[in-house]
């Protein structure tokens, strides 16, 4: 495997020692699994209590609800190491809505949920993406009115990773009138509750160890204090203001994927052999090679620059935003690069570097389109 050409600040002893215990883990419980999960469509709720007992399922909690304490360091090589597995984004998203009560929640909230969330008794969702419409937040139409001591939430949300497996979902609804103001969130412990109904377990491109679903409410009666913060109509700003921690953790995810398929390419290129020779000593293949390290090598710096901002607290959006779209277009292009040196092999889907092209493309769609991404930085110039 490709040693990492170099080590950043941020990566402590501590954190290379998490990093050790967290690798140990995967390879040995989830990874001899992830197949028989890819063909049942989800990775059994079950799979994340030892995990989260062990603290690796979110690390970055305050020791009072649950975590360890520790950065957010901590959470973003949980999902690197996760990513060199082939593992989707299923913790990814847990980690952003327990983000949402720790940060905007009450106190009775965080101790209601957070313990839960960190130890894997609670999986999480969170439900924003609807039928009509997928980046644009602030036209969503499910919507939650107050009756006394309760909401009443009745629409309907697509595309929602974990949609079937989470006990726990942060739903964005309106509880206002139309645009950012009438926007809330509020939390919905799923299991059998009247009104909520998974729909469909929707088949994918790739990702298929991920449960992508249909989600219906319909009369969804919940407590009034389910509602993250103690006022309605705020949903939308906290949204926003999760936004570069989620997309930060896009850019961690590609930057585990290049890394993967340029260590899986090296190793098929050099014991390929093809007109007496290997396919590696061919100068195209090590051109080819040659691209698809520099940008590995490009990708990972940005997103540890990145990492290390978001830990002294200095990371704006817009590079956030930047992180999010061009990890993402490099992580596709690598990908095609790759794959073409493994010839039909890699059109195999038994084959990872196929499953990791397939993979790939949602990258640049979810958690905000690419083409979005490029309008607020525009916006921004």
């Amino acid at each position: 495997m490709m040693p990492r050409l170099h080590r950043h600040p941020w990566m402590d002893e501590d954190i290379e020692a998490f990093r050790r215990e967290v690798r140990r883990w995967i390879e040995k419980e989830m990874a001899p699994k992830l197949e028989e999960w890819r063909r049942q469509g989800y990775v059994p709720r079950g799979v994340w209590r030892p995990f989260g007992e062990l603290g690796f399922l979110l690390p970055e909690m305050p020791i009072e609800y649950g975590g360890s304490g520790a950065d957010l360091a901590y959470q973003l090589v949980v999902q690197d190491e996760l990513g060199r597995i082939e593992m989707p984004a299923i913790t990814g998203v847990h980690s952003i809505a327990a983000h949402y009560i720790l940060d905007y929640g009450t106190e009775e909230q965080k101790r209601r949920w957070l313990p839960g969330l960190a130890s894997g008794h609670y999986l999480a969702g969170i439900a924003l993406t609807e039928p009509s419409g997928g980046s644009d937040l602030k036209a969503l139409r499910t919507r939650a009115r107050r009756d006394g001591d309760e909401w009443v939430i009745d629409g309907a949300k697509t595309f929602i990773t974990n949609g079937r497996t989470a006990n726990l979902l942060v739903v964005a609804v309106r509880t206002g009138d139309a645009g950012a103001k009438g926007i809330s969130l509020i939390v919905l412990e799923t299991e059998d509750l009247p009104g909520f109904r998974v729909g469909r377990l929707l088949k994918k491109l790739g990702q298929h160890a991920s449960d992508t679903a249909e989600l219906f409410f319909d009369g969804v009666r919940v407590p009034a204090d389910h509602l993250i913060g103690e006022t309605e109509g705020t949903g939308f700003a906290q949204l926003m203001s999760q936004l570069p921690y989620e997309r930060m953790l896009l850019g961690v995810s590609a930057a585990a994927a290049i890394d993967l398929a340029l260590d899986l390419t090296l190793e098929h290129t050099k014991g390929r052999k093809m007109f007496g020779t290997t396919l590696f000593e061919m100068q195209n293949t090590r051109f080819e090679l040659a691209e698809v390290a520099t940008i590995a090598h490009v990708v990972r710096s940005f997103v540890n620059d990145c990492i290390q901002r978001l830990l002294d607290g200095t990371l704006d959006a817009q590079a956030a935003y930047m992180a999010k779209w061009w990890c993402s277009e490099q992580q596709c292009v690598v990908m095609d690069k790759c794959l073409q040196l493994f010839g039909g092999y890699g059109y195999m889907a038994e084959y990872p570097i196929a499953r990791l092209y397939a993979d790939a493309r949602i990258q640049k769609i979810y958690g905000g389109a690419n083409e979005v991404m490029k309008e607020i930085i525009g916006r921004a110039l």
